[in-house]
């Protein structure tokens, strides 16, 4: 136990979260080999093997699967003890996972007013269509479509917001009008690519609102706006996405209107931290001041 470095158990909870050397590198900002040699100098302090390395990277042993509980225990005390103690300023980084439409769209060109208020904070926001796990710390905060209902995790609904259909105002000029739901067999849909979808709540969004299944698929809803603006087809857009867009027009607006809710999540070791608490705040604040542009 004298040569145990208890910064390796840092290298550890980052591998066992990413299941890659590779991956934990880049977490932690250090090389591949320096991961290695660390969990090397773990095993070897320990007298344990921890890691089993495989084709597709590696797997907790079940020693190692018990230390790495016993580290992020660790870690939770030493989060809560940095927040009851409290920090002098804001400082520090901060990463948000959001869906690409919200975090490009909505959160990236606000974010420079939290920097200006808080100068030593640091924002990563990454702005795609997954579920981020705040467990393994993927993210520190994390905006869905869904609340999460496992975990240590503590959620509040930012806003409901408003999809609807929409289509290029030039479309028109070489397509037949829309009047009614049936018309809509005859033009072509974009949408997503059905078993790249992120998340439940969007696999079912064009049946439930009586659209034909899509012609023109994309994973990415950025790329699925930018065909529309294009004049390619119809599309199932967010109202604060589409309103940035002067050039499309809503389709059967009466007829084809879609709900759904964002949900701010963080894990309960980090929501007492200032630089968290305060960026959580932040969003909720901008949300609050567009709640129109998203109903």
């Amino acid at each position: 136990m004298a040569e145990l470095d208890w910064n390796d158990l840092r290298v550890l909870l980052a591998v066992g979260r990413t299941g890659k050397l590779s991956a934990a590198a880049i977490k932690l900002r250090a090389d591949h080999a320096t991961v290695s040699r660390r969990i090397s100098a773990l095993e070897e302090a320990l007298q344990a093997k921890l890691l089993e390395r495989r084709s597709t990277g590696v797997v907790l042993t079940e020693q190692g699967r018990m230390l790495m509980e016993k580290a992020e225990a660790m870690e939770s005390l030493a989060l809560s003890g940095v927040a009851a103690l409290g920090e002098a300023q804001v400082s520090g980084a901060v990463r948000i996972g959001a869906p690409e439409g919200f975090g490009s769209y909505f959160l990236a060109p606000r974010l420079g007013a939290l920097c200006d208020r808080h100068p030593d904070l640091e924002i990563e926001l990454v702005a795609m269509g997954a579920v981020f796990s705040l467990s393994k710390r993927e993210a520190d905060i994390a905006v869905g479509l869904t609340r999460p209902d496992q975990g240590r995790l503590f959620s509040r609904k930012l806003t409901d917001y408003r999809l609807g259909l929409y289509a290029a105002r030039t479309y028109f000029d070489h397509h037949p009008p829309v009047e009614k739901v049936a018309d809509l067999k005859q033009h072509r849909i974009i949408g997503y690519i059905e078993d790249l979808v992120f998340s439940s709540e969007l696999s079912n969004m064009f049946a439930q609102a009586g659209v034909p299944a899509p012609q023109l698929r994309s994973s990415n809803l950025i790329a699925q706006m930018k065909s529309t603006v294009a004049g390619a087809g119809l599309c199932m857009l967010p109202a604060f996405i589409a309103a940035d867009h002067v050039q499309l027009v809503q389709v059967l607006a009466d007829e084809i209107v879609t709900r759904r809710a964002f949900w701010l999540t963080v894990h309960a070791d980090l929501r007492d931290l200032a630089r968290v608490r305060e960026t959580s705040s932040f969003i909720e604040e901008a949300v609050r001041e567009a709640r129109d542009r998203f109903l």
